[in-house]
């Protein structure tokens, strides 16, 4: 009598857990068909979907994962669950998934969910890290094995046009071992073979970064706080030798970075005039033997991921002028990097900086590109950032 009390208690206050029992009955085969199966896992995501007591339980997370698994639209399954806002900075959310998409064939998605969960600090991050690391490697044997296929069918050792592993390491290697005798040369390069041996410990800057002083080239970087964090680096605003109208932003990456310069410099040389203010903007690069730091150019007013959000946090849509302004924005800058040979490797709202006009945008300003300048950025609208390009 007392079992069943508690049962019955249990059930109450924690309504989840009846269809918890049904769904193990049912994965061990005295639940009846697989539909049955998938119409239980509909039936509990309809009824708790919308629960707050459910919304970080990973026991509910569980319960999206194995719908995800047997239905037919996975895809769709996977963005129902983010619109849910289902255990989103739980790792495992993007863990699972990721695994999912990448037994599913599909790699490209695969790595944008281990992205998207990196880009909102999903905790613990560092398995996290470890998992998208994981990924790569996996889809750079996948490469490799089916180049070795094509060579042995042909007959031949030549690669001809197989293609390139863009995530091949020894691929990056061999890059940048081409690109070296033309990057020291670039102004704003400076190299140093020793590790970096500041009197702060660039490492601490992760936790407790505000107001603290770091030594670059002679020059003195007073640090105000973190403005963005990503897979493998983190980007801080600082005042050059301590004076507030000189602001950059510093990007600490581990291990050194010298690519992301290096496309800096190319857009220098291939976007000129107006178009070039659209671009993010590198005052120099020190390279150390564990690290790079990139200095660039810094912009207040966040990314386009920061103005989705807002509207997602405030319950409404964008306005469609707004999102009709923004896609204009994004489709002339892809355009305008094809038409000088790059493509970018990271195209997302993350790396989309907003630009604000200091006076009011006129239409003629807006229709000719030539509106009012804002600080160190031009005209108003969309300022591209973190350069993975080819």
């Amino acid at each position: 009598m007392a079992t069943f009390y508690n049962s019955l208690t249990s059930a109450t206050d924690d309504p989840l857990l009846p269809f918890l029992w049904s769904v193990k009955n049912a994965l061990e085969g005295s639940g009846g068909s697989s539909q049955n199966l998938l119409n239980l896992l509909g039936d509990c995501i309809i009824s708790f979907k919308d629960s707050e007591q459910y919304r970080n339980d990973v026991r509910f997370l569980k319960i999206w994962i194995l719908y995800m698994g047997v239905s037919s639209d996975f895809g769709s399954v996977f963005m129902e669950m983010l619109n849910c806002n289902v255990c989103t900075k739980n790792a495992s959310l993007y863990v699972w998934s990721a695994c999912f998409f990448e037994l599913k064939g599909r790699l490209h998605d695969a790595l944008t969910i281990y992205h998207l969960g990196i880009s909102r600090n999903a905790e613990p991050i560092e398995w996290l890290k470890k998992a998208q690391a994981l990924c790569h490697q996996r889809i750079s044997e996948t490469w490799k094995a089916a180049e070795r296929q094509k060579i042995d069918y042909k007959g031949s050792t030549e690669l001809g046009n197989i293609g390139i592993n863009p995530w091949d390491s020894s691929i990056l290697e061999d890059l940048m071992k081409k690109i070296n005798p033309t990057i020291k040369k670039f102004y704003g390069y400076h190299l140093s073979t020793k590790s970096y041996t500041g009197k702060v410990a660039l490492s601490t800057l992760k936790n407790a970064s505000r107001n603290k002083v770091i030594e670059i080239g002679g020059r003195k970087y007073h640090i105000k706080g973190c403005a963005g964090q990503g897979g493998f680096a983190q980007v801080y605003k600082a005042f050059v030798n301590s004076d507030p109208n000189d602001v950059v932003a510093l990007k600490i990456q581990k291990p050194a970075f010298p690519w992301e310069f290096y496309m800096y410099r190319q857009l220098d040389m291939r976007i000129t005039g107006r178009e070039r203010s659209s671009y993010g903007l590198a005052q120099r690069i020190h390279l150390y033997a564990d690290c790079s730091i990139l200095i660039c150019d810094y912009l207040a007013h966040g990314t386009l991921q920061d103005v989705i959000n807002t509207y997602a946090v405030q319950g409404k849509p964008m306005e469609e002028v707004l999102c009709i302004y923004y896609t204009i924005e994004m489709l002339h800058m892809v355009e305008t990097l094809h038409g000088v040979g790059l493509i970018h490797g990271d195209f997302k709202p993350d790396n989309l900086l907003i630009r604000y006009a200091r006076d009011d945008l006129t239409e003629e300003g807006f229709l000719d590109r030539s509106g009012p300048s804002c600080d160190q950025t031009g005209e108003e609208g969309l300022f591209w950032i973190s350069f993975q390009m080819t």
